[in-house]
């Protein structure tokens, strides 16, 4: 096996291993989270949170890589629940702009909260020094991707 092989079934099992850490985190962040939540709707709280809040459902949806009409139907769920406000847009009357409601942000932070448990358990088997060293390399593995992605 070649150098070039060795390094790719390496980034291979490097993507397996996200991939399947994201399957079962997932899956444990949600059947953790409060009020009938999901991944989906916390997804969208915390990128508001994290990034601003403003956006148009479709570029929500863009940077969520999901179609339009399934950012749609999580936004419904999120204006019917109060956590998010969906406006016209006041440049383009036919656009809208979701803002993040004041519960929105008191419901993700009462998600991250409803996992903390979890988080302390792992912390247990893994030190945090190991996780704060591999945050460099996931940040820059997903600025790679965000850049190529359509």
């Amino acid at each position: 096996m070649s150098a070039d092989s060795k390094d790719t079934e390496a980034v291979f099992g490097f993507f397996n291993e996200i991939g399947i850490i994201s399957q079962l985190s997932g899956n444990a962040f949600e059947k953790a989270m409060p009020q009938g939540m999901t991944l989906a709707q916390f997804s969208v709280l915390n990128h508001l949170c994290r990034v601003g809040d403003g956006w148009s459902p479709h570029r929500i949806a863009r940077a969520m890589q999901v179609t339009k009409g399934a950012m749609t139907g999580t936004l419904k769920h999120l204006e019917a629940k109060g956590l998010v406000v969906i406006t016209p847009d006041e440049t383009d009357g036919r656009a809208k702009r979701v803002t993040i409601a004041s519960e929105g942000r008191v419901m993700r932070d009462a998600c991250i909260e409803a996992i903390a448990p979890m988080m302390q358990a792992l912390l247990k088997h893994i030190p945090a020094s190991d996780i704060t060293a591999a945050l460099p390399v996931l940040a820059a593995v997903r600025a790679w991707l965000d850049e190529r992605r359509n």
